[in-house]
């Protein structure tokens, strides 16, 4: 079924534990700072204000702020252009008569992975290996309808399509368009899915 078929914790933490414990020392020391006159119970207060200010302003940055997200990853864009489709849809079918799906699944586009998980996908591919078969040979591309580009080859002599567009700056197949049987194959269990194919487990 190709398609044709198929806070941390740590830092964060700590420093919000010192926020709890910081000001409380202090206040646990006041009424020994309050038998030594006014004038250094006003610099005690002053200096437990200034101490649990700062504290609260280290302590909310690194909960708040945490680690900086990771980069997203970004596959390189593809050429705009039918002699790249055609390059690129050749590996893609080379991949999949030789089993490599992982880079088959990479290639479909949202709506194609929304039928079926990449792990449910290769899953299904380990557990139903396909027979045996004559490689394919992707010949052409043509424009399609509704922005659709069509790719032409044959495995055996048999004429087959699969319709491909260029979103996002990359060129993604279309499961739902070039095969519909493996749309609702897709959609069984396994045990359909063994039943349905004929294999063995």
């Amino acid at each position: 079924m190709r398609g044709r078929t198929g806070r941390a914790r740590g830092g964060g933490q700590e420093r919000t534990a010192e926020v709890a414990s910081g000001p409380a020392v202090i206040m646990r020391n006041w009424h020994r700072i309050g038998q030594k006159g006014s004038s250094m119970r006003r610099c005690a207060f002053l200096a437990m204000v200034t101490v649990a200010a700062s504290l609260l302003a280290v302590g909310c940055s690194a909960t708040s702020t945490g680690q900086p997200p990771a980069p997203a990853v970004s596959l390189p864009p593809d050429p705009h252009t039918a002699s790249d489709l055609l390059k690129i849809a050749t590996v893609f079918n080379r991949d999949y008569d030789n089993g490599n799906y992982g880079p088959v699944y990479a290639r479909w586009d949202a709506r194609s992975r929304a039928i079926i998980t990449r792990a449910d996908y290769l899953q299904r591919h380990k557990d139903c290996p396909g027979a045996p078969h004559v490689a394919s040979v992707t010949e052409s591309v043509s424009p399609g309808p509704d922005g659709a580009w069509l790719v032409h080859y044959q495995i055996g002599g048999q004429q087959l399509t699969d319709y491909w567009f260029y979103a996002h700056r990359r060129w993604v197949f279309d499961l739902v368009l070039s095969n519909p049987g493996a749309v609702k194959l897709s959609g069984m269990s396994l045990q359909q899915y063994v039943k349905a194919l004929g294999c063995a487990r």
